[in-house]
């Protein structure tokens, strides 16, 4: 824990941020014992938890660098790592240890985040109403709540085993020993039980306000805990409420995921940035280099032939209208949209088209920009494109899952794939596959739908790990024979971060994960 360790000796708790987390050049750093004074205070602590979502390990992703959370799908059969070093390649091929700067910089994050969320937690519980309203005051609280919970989820799910701590320490009361995963996620429970009952809806949340979290984005990230755990009644309890919260289905896919798109109604929670002249909260997980789209991060060909042709049948079926000479023609929407074919236009001035040089043949489309941003940014500088942590067409398909889980198979999950699918004109489940299916059938369906919809989103390995299918993952990578990339399927060990090595060195009581051990 030798960086945490560091953070709590070195003033941990000031919080370099302004009035927006979307923060100005030159931030000021305020020391703990002259904060917590004030309203303002409250709002300035919340924010400096804010950015440390947007760190490039985090969210803010890289071009050239340490893989960030957008690039995920690279640990899974949806990307390529080009760069293996990056992180993801390595892992994926059974070449990292646990000294690796791809464990350390994520646990250094995520930790950073727990310890700012403690202090934000325990000295805004602790102002009085002559501070701070008790409206602000909640909603301070349950943000902090949320953000504590969204840290510890990433912990739990990569790391598994990890310190759950849940208050302000001394450097002495720092080296503290594992705690085991259940233990983790019941603490995300907690807190987000505690977020939800004070965290404004959504339809109450100022216009300016918009990128902190509301009642509708602890109850999202509620939805995608509980579906890890099974606890499949949780699910339909929170999408429940969800669905009557005004979110929607954005009509246009492809736009969602620019800049124009990202203040749509689909988005229950996004990870703001913006780079300009007075801001310098940039991301590069939106940026790409000139002389072909994305080098780094690729669609891998068994994903990009898992989208169905606009008929709704798979590629490989004999009644299907895919036309083998021009791959991307009759194809699902959603294909086209995040993906980049032969001949395709990948940058508009100068106009360049993509020749299919890429490792895999194909190019990542999805959330990369294609020209100058609004401040007149190049493609390969930092960009001001926001990420989705939690999109409405998430929320219907984990409804959709969790009622298949539970046996109730009716109409309600025709429904829900339904709307997904003909936002962006499939066909409905019914007119396909049939109407009457079983479990099984309507399991995979689901399955199959969040490939497609949720593809390049960072949320592939969350779902081959939960449903014990990440060797078959690795076995669809094999089969593509991407020349140079032989994965490593360890059992395990595939399946679990390190805990890093340099946090082991120096806290004794720190034990490393029986898998890398």
């Amino acid at each position: 824990m030798k960086k945490f360790l560091i953070y709590i000796a070195i003033a941990l708790f000031s919080f370099g941020c302004s009035e927006e987390f979307l923060t100005l050049e030159d931030p000021t750093n305020i020391a703990e014992d002259n904060f917590w004074k004030s309203a303002n205070d409250a709002r300035l602590g919340i924010n400096g938890i804010y950015t440390v979502l947007q760190a490039n390990g985090m969210y803010g992703g890289h071009l050239n660098g340490g893989l960030g959370m957008p690039a995920y799908d690279c640990l899974s059969d949806n990307e390529y790592n080009a760069w293996k070093w990056e992180g993801g390649g390595i892992f994926v091929v059974g070449s990292i240890d646990p000294s690796h700067w791809f464990f350390s910089g994520l646990w250094s994050d995520l930790y950073k985040g727990i310890v700012r969320s403690n202090s934000a937690i325990k000295n805004i519980g602790m102002m009085d109403e002559t501070v701070i309203s008790e409206e602000d005051k909640n909603n301070y609280l349950g943000q902090a709540y949320f953000l504590r919970a969204l840290f510890y989820y990433h912990v739990a799910l990569y790391f598994e085993e990890a310190p759950l701590i849940t208050e302000p320490q001394t450097l002495e009361e720092a080296y503290v020993a594992k705690n085991t995963e259940d233990e983790l996620w019941q603490q995300v429970f907690d807190d987000l039980d505690k977020a939800i009952d004070i965290l404004p809806l959504p339809a109450d949340q100022d216009e300016k306000e918009y990128g902190y979290a509301t009642k509708g984005a602890a109850l999202g990230l509620l939805s995608r805990v509980a579906l890890y755990r099974e606890q499949h009644s949780d699910v339909l309890e929170a999408t429940r409420e969800l669905l009557t919260l005004g979110y929607g289905l954005d009509p246009d896919y492809e736009t969602l995921f620019t800049y124009d798109g990202e203040n749509s109604n689909e988005i229950v929670f996004p990870v703001k940035f913006l780079y300009g002249d007075l801001y310098s909260n940039g991301e590069k997980f939106s940026a790409t280099y000139l002389p072909k789209p994305k080098v780094d991060v690729q669609p891998m060909p068994n994903m990009v032939n898992d989208y169905y042709c606009n008929d709704g049948l798979p590629i490989d079926d004999p009644a299907s209208i895919y036309n083998p000479a021009d791959p991307k023609e009759n194809r699902d929407p959603r294909a086209i949209a995040s993906v980049y074919f032969k001949g395709d236009i990948f940058l508009k001035d100068p106009e360049k088209i993509f020749a299919g040089n890429t490792n895999t043949k194909f190019g990542l489309k999805k959330y990369v920009r294609d020209d100058v941003d609004v401040y007149e940014r190049a493609v390969f500088e930092a960009g001001s494109q926001d990420f989705y942590l939690i999109r409405y067409a998430d929320v219907l398909l984990m409804r959709a899952e969790a009622l298949i889980e539970t046996g109730e198979v009716g109409q309600e999950v025709y429904s829900l794939i339904n709307d997904v699918r003909q936002r962006v004109n499939m066909p409905t489940v019914e007119s396909v596959e049939g109407a009457g299916l079983s479990q099984d059938q309507l399991r995979e369906i689901v399955r199959h739908e969040r490939r497609v919809e949720l593809a390049f989103e960072g949320l592939r390995f969350y779902d081959l790990k939960r449903w014990g299918e990440m060797e078959e993952g690795y076995n669809r990578i094999a089969a593509d024979a991407v020349k140079g990339y032989v994965p490593l399927y360890q059992g395990e060990k595939s399946e679990v971060f390190a805990i890093p090595q340099e946090e082991i060195d120096v806290n004794k009581n720190l034990v490393q994960h029986p898998a890398w051990q």
